[in-house]
């Protein structure tokens, strides 16, 4: 009696357990509002995390961009960057996200629940390099700009400008064709300082919004970068910006050498400025970091400083007043605080070893998700119901027990994915419509031996005792050769093969529980009311 007593403690215990995890919880999702915007909604659910076929999400392939430059390791690169990508990921706020390398130069992004594509894939390949740096000073770029031109003007490009009626005055209407071109040439606007600008501060230029790619083309050239003065680089603006009636793009030239990088970055977080209600990412240094920026910074007072992500400046350039320590700020005016959100997650990670792109893009809507649920649901209903009438025709009363029992598996599968925070996916809701056959095939293998006993002419509670015992060895070795392959599929394989292995482990280990532990109680109990009873219905 005490033996039943124990057991069926046991067995409320576990119950209650699995009830307890899988009662639904608040939790915080993002969804779109009447206008389209995402936002953070609180939603009541059960706490098992679905996977991205059952909820919906992104799926990206990522691998290393080797247009910007070549990459002597690509394995190293991807490996450094998926540690990096996988920082950002568990700060992006998805639940069960996966990151992870495939073959040797590829990264997989799923991130199950995403409804905006743009902001993840921001988030990912952002590079996050950051750089504060002196702008030019000594205005030596500004004096380079003649010779810039009259390169560009021997590789036969022509300015924008025209050249002056003066020119046909000085050599008069005779004057041959060749004299003048040659003349106007000389007396022509250059080719870049015209569509360029000076602007309010040392190394600060404006081109106008719909010229500024012809500039780019222009600075990039080799002629054009090889007059470049040594120790200056160009750098464009990350926005344009209104002076009067027309849009700007800023080109700044900035110190080659940063006085710091990002890599010195130790906190960063996003908040709103009460002064100017601009979006504004806070940052601290590390300790050595901020020694070295306040002596930077102590020397170039009165400068400009150039705050750059990823090649671009942001905002414009403070001035420095006095010695600059561990603290300090990134200004991104009118930009919403989410997107200064995100860059204060980039920075906090670190810096992507090399740039990544995408080649492989996924968007699996919430529609296709539910209905891989239901279709999932209603196979598990099917599954069950000829699990449960084959087992009660065939077996009787002793299948009635074995099917109290599955009742209680399915709690137990339940609890276990909730309590342990496993993620269920389309392949693992097939794992579970498997394991509930298999459920009862524990069940069979001890009524069958149960039978043996019985057509021995032993009697029922030493049948009963004798069919458990001689089952067990059958049992734990299909089971256990059973959990070797799933922890084998569970090691090597990708998010939906994992799904299938973790729902078929758990799976297993409830059916173990159900059928060795669970069922036995019932027989025990049954036994006990009916200690004179000389016959089974099995």
């Amino acid at each position: 009696m005490s033996s039943i007593r124990t057991r069926l403690f046991i067995i409320a215990g576990l119950v209650l357990l699995s009830i307890w995890a899988i009662i639904p919880r608040n939790k915080t999702v993002r969804r779109p509002d009447e206008t389209g915007r995402m936002r953070d909604v609180t939603v009541r659910q059960v706490p098992i995390n679905l996977g991205l076929d059952l909820q919906g999400g992104i799926h990206l392939a990522l691998e290393v961009d080797e247009s910007k430059g070549p990459v002597p390791d690509c394995v190293d690169a991807i490996q450094r960057a998926e540690r990096v990508v996988r920082t950002r990921i568990n700060e992006f706020g998805t639940t069960e996200p996966v990151v992870q390398i495939v073959g040797q130069c590829r990264l997989i992004v799923e991130l199950p629940g995403e409804r905006d594509p743009a902001r993840a894939k921001d988030v990912v390949q952002r590079t996050a390099f950051l750089e504060f740096r002196i702008t030019d000073m000594k205005n030596v770029f500004r004096d380079a700009l003649p010779q810039i031109d009259a390169a560009l003007r021997r590789a036969g490009i022509k300015g924008t400008g025209e050249a002056p009626s003066a020119v046909t005055q000085l050599f008069g209407s005779d004057t041959s064709q060749a004299a003048r071109d040659s003349a106007a040439e000389a007396n022509a606007p250059g080719v870049l300082s015209s569509l360029l600008f000076q602007g309010q501060m040392p190394g600060e230029f404006l081109v106008a919004e719909e010229q500024w790619p012809l500039v780019d083309s222009l600075i990039q050239r080799p002629d054009a970068q090889s007059l470049i003065p040594r120790g200056v680089n160009l750098r464009w603006g990350a926005a344009p910006e209104s002076r009067g009636a027309r849009s700007y793009r800023p080109l700044y030239a900035v110190e080659s050498r940063p006085l710091i990088t990002g890599e010195c970055l130790q906190k960063a977080q996003a908040r709103r400025d009460q002064m100017t209600n601009q979006s504004i990412v806070a940052f601290q240094l590390s300790r050595r970091c901020a020694r070295i920026f306040a002596q930077e910074t102590g020397r170039h007072v009165n400068d400009y400083m150039a705050i750059i992500l990823d090649g671009r400046v942001q905002g414009q350039p403070p001035v420095i007043r006095s010695q600059i320590g561990a603290n300090g700020q990134i200004e991104l005016g009118t930009k919403p605080l989410q997107e200064a959100g995100d860059l204060a997650l980039v920075l906090r990670a670190g810096a992507l070893p090399a740039p990544l792109q995408i080649v492989e893009e996924r968007t699996i809507g919430a529609t296709l998700g539910e209905d891989s649920v239901k279709a999932g649901r209603n196979a598990a209903i099917i599954a069950v119901a000829l699990v449960l009438v084959i087992m009660i025709v065939y077996y009787r009363f002793a299948g009635v027990l074995a099917v109290g029992a599955l009742a209680l598996y399915i709690v137990f599968c339940l609890g276990g994915l909730a309590m342990f925070g496993f993620t269920l996916t389309l392949p693992g809701l097939a794992g579970f419509a498997l394991s509930i056959g298999m459920a009862v095939d524990a069940n069979v293998l001890i009524f069958e031996r149960i039978r043996e006993e019985l057509a021995l002419g032993k009697s029922v509670r030493l049948s009963v005792d004798e069919g458990f015992k001689h089952a067990m060895s059958a049992i734990i070795d299909s089971n256990l050769t059973t959990i070797i392959t799933a922890v084998i599929l569970l090691r090597v394989g990708t998010g939906p093969v994992q799904g299938f292995a973790v729902t078929l482990i758990i799976g297993i280990a409830a059916s173990m529980l159900s059928a060795v532990f669970v069922t036995r109680t019932f027989f025990l109990i049954w036994l006990q009311r009916r200690p004179a009873m000389t016959t089974v219905s099995i």
